[in-house]
């Protein structure tokens, strides 16, 4: 048996949720994935993979074999890139996780101009508004945005945003007037949903002032995205991100309410599994990832 190549395979088939999708990208058939799947198990001497109709899933001596599987890996390409006088030229493939609207606002057309520049490396962009444990779940490479990582990841924080309350010039043409903010709580303001937190307003405003808001509203939604387009249908204010709204201030779409006030800004941190040996090809990402976000519109670096 080729070890490394059963390894691979077993890799692929748990990234990929199906024994069948791993044989498609790996052009063979269906029976070919399985049998070296099982000839792996064989060898290891523990079941790797629980099967069924709806999803493949490791088992919890695979979920341990599945961490080194990856470590064996990297460590394979890393050694034939040096070999190969590749260790400049970095190739194979990455997965990458961020949250559904930075994704698609401001990631995707960045990771489209990486691949571009790096025809060896190939990428996975996986978008969530969940936080995925990298290891568990085979990223290479995360962007978050929020508070303080897990101490179980390596995290580099590359870009701050202002957060203030925005809303659309024809929802306050006809809603009641906010002069300050305390006004915010005669309003329905929109909020994320599951994030308690965001019952409270905590502003900052002149000469070190702070104002503590209750705020309340009949809809939430749990992405980013789709409050990007209540406030931007007129649904009520909110609080965001300049990331996710610079384009719509820009062009008066959306104006800032009480622009003298603004709520703690949003971190973004650039973060990957905290193993030992990393492939080129994730190095390179995390460094032109990290110099690229405080570029970005809407974020600033720290």
């Amino acid at each position: 048996m080729d070890t490394l190549n059963a390894m691979a395979t077993f890799v692929r088939a748990v990234d990929l949720g199906s024994l069948s999708a791993a044989a498609r990208e790996l052009r063979t058939t269906q029976p070919t994935v399985s049998k070296a799947v099982a000839a792996l198990e064989r060898h290891v001497g523990v079941r790797l993979l629980e099967r069924s109709t709806a999803r493949l899933a490791p088992t919890d001596e695979g979920r341990v074999f599945l961490d080194h599987a990856r470590r064996v890996l990297d460590l394979q390409a890393e050694a034939l890139d040096q070999v190969r006088g590749h260790a400049r030229a970095p190739t194979g493939q990455l997965r990458i996780n961020a949250p559904l609207a930075i994704g698609q606002l401001r990631l995707n057309a960045w990771l489209l101009d990486f691949l571009k520049a790096h025809t060896a490396v190939s990428a996975e962009l996986i978008l969530n508004d969940r936080f995925v444990d990298l290891a568990e779940e085979g990223m290479d490479v995360a962007l978050r945005l929020g508070g303080a990582p897990p101490p179980h990841v390596v995290a580099r924080e590359v870009g701050r945003s202002r957060r203030g309350v925005v809303a659309s010039p024809a929802y306050l043409a006809s809603a009641p007037r906010i002069r300050r903010p305390a006004d915010l709580s005669r309003h329905e303001v929109l909020r994320f949903a599951w994030a308690a937190s965001l019952d409270t307003l905590v502003l900052d405003g002149p000469r070190g002032a702070r104002e503590t808001v209750p705020v309340a509203g009949r809809y939430r939604v749990n992405s980013s995205m789709a409050i990007r387009e209540g406030l931007l249908l007129g649904a009520g204010p909110g609080l965001a991100p300049d990331w996710l709204v610079r384009d719509l201030l820009d062009r008066g779409a959306l104006v800032r309410v009480l622009p003298a006030w603004h709520a703690e800004p949003q971190r973004a941190w650039v973060m990957y599994p905290s193993l030992r040996y990393r492939p080129a090809r994730s190095r390179l990402l995390v460094d032109a990832l990290c110099a690229a976000v405080p570029g970005w519109p809407g974020f600033r670096g720290v």
